[in-house]
């Protein structure tokens, strides 16, 4: 199939209500609305295809990119073209895609992540957050966890939003698995006060730091 022929596939099966859905969760215009099942499901007859992925992520076109994390051989990739991807990457649910299918496959991530928390656009510097905080869950060996508690309680307040997401998930992560610091992150979550009334369905815990960490505590017993 030619990028044309996808995007009309993809195009006939939009849906209105879950186009308005997606655009109030932040997705851009250029998006159909297709259910994530039938992106998996024309993902599988493609198969890997790496020239094609590129000319589809390059339309800027949410499910167009949501379907080329899921085409991509990430070895196939260099570093810079995996840093330009999360560059150009059009909202949060691609972000989280292209973190979890390509770059978390990629063997120079853990550079990329150093070079992404110095990073200055947003979605670099919200890659960079999430695989520190995934290197905190796993146990955080050779990072320095006060430095990072230092550079939340300080840019953590005035970063935008996509960049405060993973920024909370590494000071959760840090105040659950690290006994030594659970004061301190929870008493820096405590403070900035990020997602306090954040509306969870039942049964989920909320990404308000001090809540999350203490059910989190809790259940490790």
């Amino acid at each position: 199939m030619t990028v044309d022929e996808i995007l009309s596939k993809l195009e006939s099966l939009g849906d209105d209500a879950r186009r308005k859905h997606n655009a109030k969760a932040g997705a851009p215009e250029n998006q159909f609305g297709v259910k994530l099942g039938d992106l998996r499901a024309i993902a599988k007859k493609l198969k890997t295809d790496l020239e094609l992925a590129l000319k589809l992520w390059d339309t800027g076109n949410v499910e167009a990119q949501l379907l080329a994390t899921l085409i991509i051989m990430p070895k196939s990739l260099s570093a810079d073209e995996v840093d330009r991807l999360t560059r150009s990457t059009t909202c949060a649910q691609v972000a989280d895609w292209l973190n979890s299918y390509v770059v978390a496959e990629h063997p120079e991530k853990d550079a990329l992540r150093e070079k992404w928390l110095k990073a200055k656009d947003r979605w670099a510097s919200r890659a960079g957050w999430h695989f520190t905080a995934s290197r905190v869950n796993k146990g955080g060996d050779g990072l320095d966890l006060p430095a990072l508690l230092d550079r939340i309680e300080e840019e953590m307040p005035k970063a935008v939003p996509e960049v405060q997401w993973t920024m909370n998930n590494t000071l959760a992560a840090i105040g659950i698995h690290h006994p030594e610091l659970r004061g301190r992150a929870v008493g820096i979550g405590e403070r900035i006060g990020l997602y306090r009334d954040w509306p969870v369905s039942k049964g989920c815990i909320p990404p308000f730091v001090p809540v999350w960490v203490d059910a989190m505590v809790k259940r490790q017993g």
